[in-house]
């Protein structure tokens, strides 16, 4: 490591301890918080003292992740994770994911379970990130505005979109400090690894496997269902969890006949009569853990062909916004405006 980038991690570490600089293959920096293990009882009233699955990796238990501060930036085919910058969009899941993993050994485009830990984190710990869902600003606190770095034109209205990484307030930030994870709530909606549906199928990759740079191709062989016991299981069987849409709401059932092409959404927490949640659907933000749910916060899905998922919004989707918000509604080739990613690393 050069000297200068020595003294750019040690000013970043002596000021936000819980924040670090690492370095990739190429020698570009991203700027990272430390997240240390917890169990699910730590962020679940109730649940139980399984460590929460994003700090097991290959069956081990990792003592910390490490996430992208920021939404990532390409460079030169490299994710970054660095501030004041216009988030990178309209790159297509796959290649986001081969960004990450360019990197080197350990980092990977963030995964659903580390996304849920963090998002279970800010509700434990009574506090929901603010952002950029209402046109660079945030809808019920429009004092507060982030740096535009784009924009364009709607009917001849100039509209304002994407704020640059991290330059809203420190209520942008998961934990309202500015140590945080900053822009869960809104600017870009993040694609997301080891989660997907197929058919309305719920399929993960088990634990925070994702983390490995495992396969996650459509017919990767790592893609588990889940039963209705919670237990993982080959895809594609009779008692696996599966969304369905009735009416436009979605609820989770194991029949999975009630199929629709189009976008349907409804609020997270609606569940066939006759099941029982399982903890690991909790523990992965798919399901709220108790009855204040997940604060109106939605989920968008189509249940048709595979549906690779999304999560915590864009600059224009107000209350719709949040870092519980999960849109599964687009197949893997796309590509959009409202859709950025980030990075994570475990040491391995």
């Amino acid at each position: 490591m050069h000297n200068y980038d020595s003294f750019m991690k040690m000013c970043i570490e002596s000021v936000l301890p819980n924040n670090t600089v690492l370095y990739d293959d190429k020698g570009n920096p991203s700027i990272m918080v430390r997240v240390p293990k917890f169990k699910i009882s730590d962020v679940i009233d109730g649940g139980s003292d399984d460590v929460h699955p994003a700090f097991i990796v290959n069956n081990y238990e990792v003592p910390e992740i490490f996430i992208s501060k920021y939404s990532n930036v390409l460079i030169n085919d490299r994710a970054c994770s660095l501030p004041n910058v216009n988030p990178t969009t309209e790159i297509a899941r796959d290649k986001a994911k081969n960004a990450c993993e360019n990197k080197g050994i350990g980092w990977h485009l963030m995964s659903n379970a580390e996304w849920a830990a963090i998002a279970l984190w800010c509700k434990k710990n009574g506090f929901l990130p603010r952002g950029n869902n209402s046109f660079g600003k945030d809808v019920n606190y429009s004092f507060e505005c982030g740096r535009i770095t784009y924009s364009y034109y709607e009917n001849d209205e100039l509209i304002n979109g994407k704020t640059a990484t991290g330059s809203g307030p420190v209520s942008w930030s998961h934990d309202n400090t500015t140590a945080g994870i900053y822009d869960m709530n809104g600017n870009v909606w993040a694609q997301i690894s080891g989660l997907r549906f197929v058919e309305g199928e719920i399929q993960i990759i088990p634990n925070n496997d994702s983390a490995a740079a495992i396969d996650e191709s459509f017919d990767s062989p790592h893609w588990k269902a889940i039963r209705s016991d919670g237990k993982l299981i080959s895809p594609g069987g009779s008692d696996t969890l599966k969304i369905d849409i009735e009416s436009n709401k979605i609820f989770i059932s194991k029949s999975g006949k009630k199929k629709i092409d189009k976008w349907s959404d409804s609020l997270f927490g609606t569940f066939d009569s006759n099941l029982e949640a399982p903890e690991i659907l909790k523990s992965l933000a798919l399901y709220p853990a108790d009855e204040t749910g997940y604060e109106k916060q939605k989920i968008w899905c189509n249940n048709t062909k595979e549906r690779l998922p999304w999560r915590g919004g864009t600059w224009d989707a107000f209350e719709n916004s949040g870092v519980f918000c999960l849109f599964a509604c687009y197949e893997r080739t796309h590509i959009s405006k409202w859709a950025g990613f980030r990075s994570s690393y475990v040491k391995l």
